[in-house]
């Protein structure tokens, strides 16, 4: 395991050196170690690299650690139903917090918004406790297409490279992130791409920054803080 410095001594807070001295133990426990991790001087921004492929035609998840402190923040999912008596079959999407401490997905009725790079995630916002992103049915003897709803559905031809605008809670004060996903055409397989949060309470975010001298790399983000499950 190996630690890329600069040449003066980083000050971290206790709470985030804590956290990612860690997952770089957890990392070399699973044999795989961390393969990047810089550490600029008064580092905010915490981005984890991640590839995380929820499948079509299926029930499927992982829970989100977006700090990695052992506390799972929400859960992306994938789900799959379908009806022989009504010849339907759909397909849905979603981000919602793990549990209701404050967390929320930025969007509003309930749908996550699409954000594209740039974007300021922070306490202007609105969030909510469920996020659909993608949503369609279609009839099972014919595949074709009978309704879609949600931001990342595009109209069943899905979208690449979006990011979702994450709110959590640490310690009862409220942090800021994001997260990358693309959705396929539909039947909607999703990949997790990669996530970031801002460590200080109530500073926005921007998304899609992934460098800089105000940011900390992890990776691989497969271990030990992530769950991934499928029914």
């Amino acid at each position: 395991m190996k630690f890329l410095a600069p040449r003066t001594p980083s000050k971290f807070s206790d709470s985030l050196q804590h956290q990612l001295n860690m997952y770089a133990l957890a990392a070399s426990a699973a044999g795989v170690g961390v393969l990047a991790l810089s550490c600029p001087a008064e580092a905010k921004i915490v981005y984890t690299r991640a590839h995380i492929v929820l499948p079509g035609q299926s029930n499927s998840w992982c829970y989100l650690d977006l700090n990695h402190d052992g506390v799972m923040d929400f859960k992306f999912s994938h789900g799959y139903f379908y009806s022989t008596e009504l010849d339907e079959f759909g397909t849905l999407v979603s981000m919602a917090p793990y549990k209701r401490n404050g967390n929320g997905v930025m969007g509003v009725n309930g749908s996550a918004s699409a954000l594209r790079a740039g974007v300021k995630v922070g306490p202007a916002g609105r969030f909510s406790r469920f996020g659909r992103m993608a949503f369609g049915v279609g009839h099972i003897q014919t595949q074709s297409r009978t309704h879609f709803s949600g931001a990342w559905a595009d109209g069943g031809d899905g979208l690449n490279n979006r990011y979702v605008g994450l709110q959590f809670a640490i310690k009862g004060k409220l942090h800021y992130g994001w997260a990358r996903v693309s959705v396929s055409a539909f039947r909607f397989t999703a990949t997790l791409t990669g996530y970031a949060y801002e460590t200080i309470p109530n500073k926005p975010i921007i998304t899609g920054k992934t460098k800089g001298p105000d940011v900390v790399t992890v990776e691989p983000a497969t271990l030990g803080r992530l769950a991934l499950g499928r029914r």
